[in-house]
């Protein structure tokens, strides 16, 4: 990876064209489980997102295989997707985009209340 593809984030959208293309060939119960996963891991990325890949990576990689295997989806990741994928993205109690920026408008908010107290 070079700058310009950091810049321009084009090497992030090469590697999920490629995540897709392999998630097309998983059987539609598999596919679905992958939209799921997409959605509820997004809001633990950071601003780019760059932080997800290898554990989306990780994800559709084990989604393959228990295809592969003939398991059953239910087999892999029960019945609780947003658990699951809070588990991934570092336990229960991980921080998400909208708890960091909440927690960023309330020092703001804070500083500038001290200003005009003080």
């Amino acid at each position: 990876m070079n700058l310009w593809e950091t810049m321009t984030g084009s090497d992030l959208t090469r590697d999920w064209k490629a995540f897709e293309a392999r998630a097309d060939a998983l059987p539609p119960a598999f596919r679905s489980a992958w939209g799921e996963i997409t959605v509820h891991l997004l809001a633990y990325g950071s601003f780019t997102g760059r932080n997800l890949m290898p554990i989306l990576d990780g994800v559709l990689g084990l989604l393959e295989e228990t295809a592969a295997d003939g398991q059953g989806i239910d087999d892999m990741l029960g019945d609780d997707i947003a658990g699951f994928c809070a588990a991934l993205a570092g336990g229960e109690g991980a921080r998400s985009y909208r708890d960091r920026w909440r927690e960023q408008l309330n020092r703001t908010v804070a500083k500038k209340l001290s200003r005009l107290g003080g």
